[in-house]
């Protein structure tokens, strides 16, 4: 079967549309769109402190989970080091130097996982 080559994917009614259903994405019925996760299967885990005053900041980023399980990771990796965070475009921001700690968990959860920076 031939795939169709004339789909709509943008509306300037309606926005993005989700490529399985064909509705605008916040009404996507299939999930098809939220589905794909991106990157390389990597999970890379680093230490930031710049542009933060001086204060450490542990980034987690390219889990291989869609936009709907990301949330359930990163209210786990924050409870598992005692502090707050926040999730940003995919990225999750766990307040504190936590690099071992995160990476091990993730590791024993099957991740692979690497650390990134210095």
């Amino acid at each position: 079967m031939k795939k169709r080559d004339n789909r709509l994917v943008y509306s300037t009614d309606q926005g993005r549309l989700c490529p399985g259903c064909e509705q605008p994405e916040d009404q996507c019925r299939c999930k098809v769109s939220k589905a794909a996760p991106r990157g390389d299967g990597i999970v890379r885990v680093r230490k930031e402190v710049a542009g933060r005053k001086g204060k450490a900041v542990t980034v987690v980023a390219g889990a291989p989970l869609d936009e709907l399980e990301l949330p359930g990771l990163a209210k786990e990796l924050k409870k598992l080091c005692g502090s707050g965070g926040t999730l940003k475009n995919g990225v999750i921001e766990v307040q504190g130097d936590h690099v071992e700690k995160i990476m091990g968990h993730l590791l024993g959860r099957g991740y692979k996982v690497k650390r990134s920076g210095g």
